[in-house]
């Protein structure tokens, strides 16, 4: 399941919070609650209502932060104003503190700007200052008030910085985290990809050449009769069922990069070719060995196989020679056999075997040569290494 689906349908009190977020709301809820509660002056009705209005604004913020960001500014900017009017009306400061906690919140916010913030916190000293015209005071007392909510202000926004540093990190590892699974899928689509285009190569000419088999011999029981020369024609489409059952494995054990090292598998192919006795076959090794890649190795295999398989259908008992030469960046693989006392494959239509051999290492990133020279025939497929 997609995570970050996952994460969007999250409620929004387990959406992401920076550090130390709760903390500080605890810290803010109780100073702004105990504050008029605690103060020594004796506020008349309209300063309570004010710093009423304070709280209120204080809690519809914490209400509101997350789902209506708006609404949750708009409240915390009428708190912070509404506050800011009674530091005139109590000499105690908790007018003052009251503010200064509005201020801190918004300050610390990392949704508004930069403007806003400035344009609320020059709200607020303007309502400092009206008040203590409406009430009588000198503007003189404004001072030392309003150096402390700059102050505080200033002290609000280096957390903010901070804060907005630490979300944006967050959001970072996120994309990141997002672009790994997008990765991992396209990952997993591709080798389920090569896997079918391994199998479908496999088992499309497996079974279509033993399909032909098939048919031929019932041809030939249910006109004919002729069991005799049915016989070859199932003991032919029994080898080529083993054979597609063995591509199909090694195809399988390829893609799981298992397949067996390069030489060892190359002189299986070879024993078991010349026990045969179809053509008495070599392998030479030139250079120092060294793992390559699965689809690199299935590739030069497939080619080997396919080549030795031709050798004993045009050329039967001609010597089969095979080099496999470790080069500097490629690994390159010659297949040549004689000519044989039958036919070679010149003389026969280019079939699916040899088209098969070129797409193969060409989907490997390497390059495939197949004709017949003055000595018989040869093969020649290179993939890097």
């Amino acid at each position: 399941m997609d995570t970050s689906q996952t994460r969007r349908r999250r409620p929004f009190w387990l959406a992401y919070r920076p550090p130390g977020w709760t903390v500080e709301r605890i810290i803010g809820t109780v100073v702004m609650v105990a504050a008029p509660l605690t103060t020594r002056a004796e506020p008349a009705a309209s300063v309570w209502a004010l710093m009423t209005a304070g709280v209120a604004g204080w809690i519809a913020f914490l209400a509101f932060e997350r789902r209506l960001p708006t609404v949750a500014l708009i409240a915390l900017g009428i708190s912070a104003v509404a506050t800011a009017q009674t530091i005139a009306a109590t000499d105690d400061g908790t007018g003052v503190i009251m503010a200064c906690v509005a201020l801190t919140g918004l300050a610390t916010y990392t949704r508004p700007s930069l403007g806003m913030i400035m344009m609320v916190t020059g709200l607020v000293l303007g309502s400092v200052a009206l008040g203590q015209l409406v009430r009588g005071q000198p503007l003189t007392d404004l001072t030392a008030d309003a150096t402390v909510i700059l102050i505080v202000v200033v002290l609000a926004l280096v957390r903010r910085d901070y804060r907005v540093k630490a979300e944006h990190a967050h959001r970072l590892l996120e994309r990141e985290e997002h672009a790994r699974r997008e990765h991992a899928r396209a990952a997993a689509l591709d080798e389920r990809a090569r896997i079918a285009r391994e199998l479908h190569d496999v088992l499309a000419h497996a079974l279509g050449s033993l399909a032909i088999q098939l048919e031929v011999v019932d041809a030939l029981l249910t006109e004919r009769g002729d069991a005799d020369a049915a016989l070859p024609r199932v003991r032919l489409a029994r080898r080529l069922a083993a054979e597609g059952l063995t591509e199909a494995r090694l195809a399988v054990a390829a893609l799981r990069d298992d397949a067996p090292p390069l030489p060892k598998a190359l002189l299986q192919l070879v024993d078991a070719h010349a026990s045969s006795g179809a053509n008495p076959a070599t392998l030479t090794i030139d250079g120092n060995p060294r793992p390559i890649a699965a689809d690199a190795a299935v590739s030069l295999i497939r080619t080997a196989r396919e080549a030795l398989t031709n050798a004993a259908k045009h050329a039967p008992g001609a010597a089969v020679a095979m080099v496999v030469a470790y080069l500097a960046d490629t690994v390159r693989l010659s297949v040549r056999n004689a000519r044989g006392a039958r036919t070679t494959e010149a003389s026969s239509p280019r079939g699916y075997g040899l088209t098969g051999m070129a797409e193969r290492v060409a989907l490997a990133g390497g390059s495939f040569a197949a004709g017949e020279d003055a000595d018989g025939w040869h093969v020649t497929a290179e993939v890097p290494a």
